[in-house]
């Protein structure tokens, strides 16, 4: 493994300090059988503390950076060219049901580019990370895409509403990041939503740049109503003629 930029280090120890607090609230999810309210409610607050401990820690080591997450929006800095994009929970729903397959995920957007994303399972303890020009990388072990080319043989992600049932296999996770994670490891061939945001797929974007697959063009300033596909190379035509009318 390469040598990993002091950005992505931050952002590695941020995700550690965080998941601490996010596996202890994991754990006390069941117990509030009250009423779906105190369960939302308590969601909600772990989503503030999970974001609070990462913004604090990026702020320590990195003040000038801007920010945009998924609970306090966008806040500009001193250095508008760098941007930490973070959604402490993605996969709420899934947290909230008490289903471990969540993830922490922060990216950084350097000159409207990501050079460097992090998608951390602190249940699972799975974490991936990307650099730009550098790989990507599954604890620490370097990852690639499938090659699968024969999109009969290939399982999929699909995420969102959609208009017909896919006449390809499939999983639902409820959780993109991982989605898209997964993708990068070749665990998925592929994977397509509509509608996400920013902060559910931007470490995602690297990931799979960085592990050899084909991710769809969209513009980095758009925060929301972001429509995704991503595969490997060899099935990424066929692919996306498949989801044209979904």
């Amino acid at each position: 493994m390469n040598s990993i930029s002091a950005n992505l280090n931050i952002m590695i120890k941020a995700c550690e300090k965080a998941s601490k607090i996010l596996i202890r609230d994991f754990g006390e999810i069941e117990k509030l059988q009250v009423s779906k309210k105190s369960q939302r409610d308590f969601v909600t607050n772990a989503d503030l503390k999970t974001e609070k401990i990462i913004i604090e820690e990026l702020e320590k080591a990195r003040p000038n950076f801007s920010f945009i997450s998924e609970e306090r929006g966008v806040k500009k800095n001193k250095d508008d060219k760098n941007t930490w994009i973070i959604d402490p929970i993605d996969g709420t729903v899934n947290f909230l049901h008490g289903i471990p397959h969540f993830a922490i995920s922060i990216a950084l957007r350097s000159n409207r580019e990501i050079i460097s994303g992090i998608i951390y399972d602190p249940i699972k303890d799975e974490m991936f990370f990307a650099e730009k020009n550098n790989g990507a990388f599954f604890n620490n072990h370097r990852v690639r895409v499938s090659t699968k080319n024969n999109i009969d043989e290939c399982l999929f992600a699909i995420g969102g509403k959609l208009k017909k049932e896919p006449d390809f296999s499939y999983r639902r996770s409820g959780c993109a990041a991982l989605d898209l994670a997964y993708v990068s490891v070749g665990r998925y061939d592929g994977y397509f939503q509509k509608n996400l945001n920013l902060w559910d797929i931007a470490a995602g974007i690297i990931l799979i740049k960085e592990a050899g697959g084909i991710i769809n063009n969209f513009s980095l300033e758009s925060l929301k109503n972001i429509n995704v596909t991503a595969s490997n190379s060899n099935i990424s035509n066929k692919f996306n003629d498949k989801i044209l009318n979904f």
